[in-house]
């Protein structure tokens, strides 16, 4: 999870950064497209991080397909860098006939493996350029789902329309407003709905993000809730991750209703040597790097 230093990092539908945005990072693209000429550290509101979600996942969205495609895959569901799969966890319980929302589906490959297990999947993304990467997936793969491009705190879907929700590593980190989107969330789940979803365990904040020795040494104040914030020239935001504290989220959920039953910490998979961002098999070791939530909304 990205702190408030230069050389900062991300997730699976996140970028990985771990170098300043000088230009020379694997996101040099984006940031020469946006203009980001460093870091900033100060609050960013609802509208702003939105803006700049939006703009960031549409300048990286080619660059991000490229280096994470194979490792996500085209029809797969990936909850996490330590390689769990709904296939083996089994996290939303029987999907077949249920209709499951995916926040932040990036590249859609949760919902079109969803889909072909007889899930009526809909995937929805701020990025049209993400969007624009599931529809190339859904044509190589011949699994259509529904694409809905909108903000994850401002569901465009009726009351009680989904009996799951879900997201991979998608859109909870980047709004202003967590609560906001587990609100949202309920507001859309039917009674006895489920909602999953995964993000970089907030510990992490505290380290810089280096997969190295480097990213062993606490660093950064576990309570700062400063986002993270890259700007350009201007000061205007160019990528903005917001970090909440496990307590937050704890009571985020419980302020929308949302009953917490499982909180799942992932081990690093024995023999498993990749590198993704911050995540590493010497980091992986020593304390988690994701935090999943189980949850579900109670009748009423």
């Amino acid at each position: 999870m990205p702190n408030q230093e230069p050389d900062a990092a991300g997730s699976p539908t996140g970028p990985a950064r771990n170098e300043p945005p000088d230009g020379g990072s694997e996101h040099a693209a984006a940031e020469l497209a946006l203009g980001t000429t460093g870091v900033s550290k100060r609050t960013a509101g609802t509208v702003e991080s939105r803006l700049a979600s939006r703009a960031w996942w549409d300048a990286d969205a080619d660059d991000y397909q490229a280096e994470h495609g194979e490792f996500l895959g085209a029809e797969d569901f990936v909850w996490c860098p330590e390689r769990l799969r709904e296939a083996d966890a089994g996290l939303l319980g029987d999907v077949a006939g249920k209709r499951v929302l995916e926040v932040g589906c990036g590249s859609a490959s949760c919902s079109r493996w969803l889909a072909r297990r007889g899930a009526e999947p809909v995937a929805l993304d701020i990025s049209a350029g993400m969007l624009r990467h599931a529809r190339d997936g859904a044509a190589a793969t011949g699994v259509e789902v529904p694409l809905v491009q909108a903000s994850a705190d401002l569901l465009p879907f009726a009351a009680g329309s989904f009996d799951l929700a879900c997201s991979a590593f998608g859109g909870v980190p980047f709004v202003a407003d967590s609560g906001a989107v587990f609100g949202e969330v309920a507001r859309v789940l039917r009674p006895g709905g489920r909602w999953v979803f995964s993000v970089t365990h907030p510990m992490r904040w505290i380290f810089p993000d280096d997969p190295g020795p480097g990213g062993l040494t606490v660093t950064q104040p576990y309570f700062d809730r400063t986002p993270y914030l890259e700007v350009n020239g201007l000061g205007q935001a160019t990528y903005v991750e917001h970090h909440r504290t496990l307590g937050d989220y704890v009571r985020q959920l419980a302020a929308a209703g949302l009953r917490l039953v499982d909180l799942i910490e992932p081990e690093w998979p024995k023999g498993a040597t990749h590198t993704w961002g911050q995540w590493s098999p010497l980091r992986g070791k020593l304390f988690p790097g994701t935090a999943i939530f189980c949850c579900t909304l109670d009748e009423q």
